[in-house]
């Protein structure tokens, strides 16, 4: 599940920057040694202060578990200024419709093997798919990245091998480097999601993302404590509404869907709840997002009979 962080939201998601500042640093600094800035734990450059676009994967518990940086290769970039020895002397591609694509890392402690929702493979892929139709729908013809062989392996075995290189492969610390070209077309982000069966939207909406990362860290303690049953009666509300069966294997995300729904004041409240539900039908599991579906639809009568009232 994506979100794309950007100049204009960023305001909105501080919290969620940092963990990604936080997975790049374990990733790059801690797993493959690379020969960046790391401070408080946070992997940080100049790039980042150039209001780049930060592809950010979300997992059903509301950690980051993988993101990418877009950033266009109109002003200073990664290729240009850092690795600009690749190129063989060319100079550097230059243009509003090619952006580049840097930082590109997973969580490979907390992902698995495989092709599930879990796993690595299936992450990467749901990063470039949103890659890729992001800067597609911002106008943006081509990709530019510099990897390395094992990466190079990777988008090939995935259906997304690079169309063209620039310059050649050169030793760039404890790797070897290549600059990779990938096309932003309908045809590349269809063979990504045909390879790792994805069907559905990658993206989540802001306010989804908002609440989906907030859930993790507002009830940590749910993390370690053994699963508490959806409430019964807290409120009068509660005692006359439907109550949701016991569940004794639900978590803090299923617990924030249930009392957004049982919560809402206002039909907007109850659409909004109902938009979260669908969206997170996969994390939630089939039974819970049914369940959470009903009571909504119950709690959206309740609250057209109650605007009635108010109204005569």
């Amino acid at each position: 599940m994506i979100i794309v962080i950007d100049a204009l939201n960023r305001h909105r998601f501080k919290g969620l920057l940092d963990e990604m500042h936080r997975l790049r640093a374990r990733v790059f600094c801690d797993r493959l040694g690379w020969d960046v800035m790391v401070r408080n734990g946070r992997e940080v450059d100049e790039f980042d202060a150039l209001d780049p676009a930060h592809v950010v994967c979300l997992d059903a518990d509301g950690d980051v578990v993988g993101c990418m940086r877009l950033l266009q290769t109109t002003g200073p970039h990664m290729l240009a200024d850092v690795f600009h020895g690749l190129l063989d002397g060319e100079p550097p591609l230059r243009s509003s419709r090619i952006w580049e694509a840097t930082r590109f890392c997973v969580d490979t402690k907390k992902l698995n093997g495989g092709k599930t929702r879990n796993s690595i493979s299936y992450v990467t892929s749901e990063v470039m798919i949103a890659a890729f139709e992001y800067a597609r729908e911002a106008g943006v013809l081509d990709a530019v990245a510099v990897i390395d062989p094992v990466m190079n392996r990777v988008m090939c075995r995935s259906a997304n091998a690079p169309y063209d290189y620039l310059g050649t492969p050169k030793p760039m610390g404890k790797v070897t480097a290549m600059a990779a070209l990938m096309d932003c077309s309908e045809e590349r982000i269809q063979a990504i999601r045909d390879f790792a069966d994805i069907r559905h939207d990658v993206f989540l909406t802001e306010d989804e993302a908002e609440a989906l990362f907030r859930s993790n860290r507002e009830a940590p303690a749910q993390r370690t404590a053994p699963p508490a049953p959806f409430p019964e009666s807290k409120t009068e509300k509660a005692d006359q509404m439907p109550k949701l069966p016991r569940a004794p294997h639900s978590n803090a995300l299923q617990q924030y869907c249930y009392e957004q729904v049982l919560n809402a004041k206002s039909q907007s409240d109850v659409d909004a709840a109902q938009a979260l539900i669908e969206a997170l039908s996969d994390a939630l599991g089939t039974t819970s997002a049914a369940e959470l579906a009903r009571l909504a639809r119950v709690e959206a009568q309740a609250t057209r009979k109650s605007v009635l009232v108010a109204a005569k």
